[in-house]
């Protein structure tokens, strides 16, 4: 398969389109067939302070995954670093992505790798390379380690398995740097996540749940061990 050209842009690419952003209608029922209704119902408490999160803490790719294929032409995506000065253009394109949340994620990150397809940005993830601050819960990160998290497909590229293929670009990228082992946080409800890291032979490590009653009473609390880490 035809590797696609890495490069790291030195100024914002002007030329970026926005993406098409769908209807409520559409996006609510991308949310009942990918199985997330349960997923977006806990979103909707959050906002009015009542977050209840079970999560696992994910080890991902514990054995050598296969590149994963897309649909299309895969010399037609450009696997890249994103400037923050693109991120703040592609926030017009994402429901309920707030400026202030993308700085602190570009803050907390080393690196924000995308792919863009023709001008137009495709899909993107962060990486960080030091300790993992997860709301009050620390997850320690060695040398040879990194996590990964927030990734994001648009709209108009989602079932061209993208994610994955993202996810494994990114692998790629980390090995070369000496990191070989990579871990994550997956909603307990969020079955797409669940799904794509799956095809990457990922596994989960710990269930924890996390509960913050109107920002007054924040908890951790660990429900099960599947391994040790």
């Amino acid at each position: 398969m035809e590797n696609m050209e890495e490069k790291r842009p030195n100024s914002i690419e002007i030329s970026l389109k926005e993406s098409e952003k769908i209807s409520t209608v559409k996006r609510f029922w991308n949310i009942i067939k990918n199985g997330m209704f349960l997923f977006g119902l806990k979103n909707r408490l959050a906002r009015v302070g009542i977050e209840i999160k079970p999560y696992y803490w994910v080890k991902e790719e514990v054995e050598k995954s296969l590149e994963p294929k897309i649909k299309g032409n895969v010399s037609e995506f450009i696997f890249r670093e994103l400037s923050l000065a693109e991120m703040k253009l592609l926030t017009k394109s994402i429901d309920n992505l707030e400026l202030d949340d993308l700085m602190e994620n570009h803050k907390n990150s080393q690196l924000c790798m995308g792919l863009e397809h023709k001008g137009e940005i495709a899909a993107y993830m962060f990486i960080g390379l030091n300790d993992l601050n997860y709301k009050g819960k620390i997850f320690h990160i060695n040398t040879n380690e990194a996590y990964l998290y927030n990734m994001w497909t648009f709209h108009s590229f989602r079932g061209r398995n993208l994610a994955p293929y993202l996810r494994y670009k990114c692998y790629e990228l980390l090995k070369g740097q000496g990191r070989d082992t990579k871990y994550s946080v997956t909603d307990y409800f969020n079955k797409s996540s669940i799904k794509f890291k799956n095809k990457l032979n990922s596994k989960h490590l710990q269930l924890f749940i996390y509960i913050d009653l109107f920002g007054k009473w924040k908890r951790h609390y660990l429900l099960r061990s599947y391994t040790d880490k």
